[in-house]
């Protein structure tokens, strides 16, 4: 049986909302599996906000952009430990370095990122990162390096460099406002993907999960449960999935058709979004 610190049990309440025995709790019936822990939490019906990966860091900066035809975007994700680093300039302009050389360079994985050239000396960027430990004094790791491409790409930084997004169209000719209207949709509400066949098979089946347990410790019948879950299931496609969510300059209208009205056939081929917890 894993040590459950008092460390593990704080990440978990800031992740989650949830009590602090709760935690506690879910944490050693999960043997200290901390998304384990997260889906008991939210069976049992805790307040628990969505799981998402970008809950995993703590300071950094996230950078995206665009190469000068807009048909490819990255988003860059570099960690440190305090915030201070984190809003120091020096320390911006080394993640924008990272992210010229990215586009510049176009590498496949974070691996191949790091292991191209920083300043043309023989230093590579995993060497770079490593003389800014050495310098700062805190770990500092490139930890994310995500692509789009398509025939139009935009890329939208929040203010602070706390969080960014990538998104790609299936049209060339997109107008400004266009995007950077879903650009900051998918940055306001976060969804898990473009439409709903794209949500992942595991995450669908989790959510099933989940929505059924709680339906029967609200006591329904077990014969309502399935058709329960699936009106749950439609609620979460209508939240979670960007097409489908409602336009945050206009409820009355879902993404999909802000999309139909913006131009003939213009729709989203696909995103990134990162935010520091």
């Amino acid at each position: 049986m894993p040590t459950i610190t008092a460390t593990d049990v704080n990440k978990l309440r800031q992740t989650t909302g949830a009590g602090m025995m709760d935690c506690k709790k879910a944490l050693t019936e999960a043997e200290g599996d901390f998304e384990k822990a997260i889906d008991l939490l939210r069976k049992k019906g805790q307040k628990v906000a969505a799981s998402r990966s970008d809950r995993d860091a703590n300071e950094g900066v996230v950078l995206a952009r665009t190469t000068t035809d807009n048909k490819r975007g990255v988003l860059i994700v570099v960690n440190c430990e305090t915030d201070f680093v984190a809003k120091n300039e020096e320390f911006t302009q080394f993640v924008n370095k990272i992210a010229e050389i990215a586009i510049d360079k176009k590498p496949k994985t974070i691996e191949e990122l790091k292991a191209l050239s920083y300043n043309g000396n023989g230093l590579t960027i995993a060497d770079k990162i490593t003389e800014q430990v050495g310098k700062i004094g805190e770990k500092i790791d490139l930890t994310r390096y995500e692509i789009v491409e398509a025939a139009k790409v935009t890329a939208y930084i929040h203010p602070g460099n706390r969080l960014a997004t990538v998104v790609g169209f299936n049209l060339p000719d997109v107008a400004a406002d266009v995007l950077k209207d879903v650009a900051m949709q998918v940055a306001a509400m976060a969804p898990v993907a473009v439409d709903k066949a794209d949500v992942d098979p595991k995450m669908l089946e989790k959510e099933l999960e989940i929505a059924r347990d709680l339906i029967r410790q609200e006591g329904k019948p077990e014969e309502m449960v399935e058709k329960i879950a699936q009106g749950k299931i439609a609620k979460f496609y209508k939240e979670s999935t960007l097409l489908n969510q409602e336009f945050i300059k206009d409820s009355k209208k879902t993404v999909a058709q802000y999309l139909k009205e913006s131009g003939n056939g213009l729709t989203v081929t696909g995103f990134k979004r990162y935010s520091l917890s």
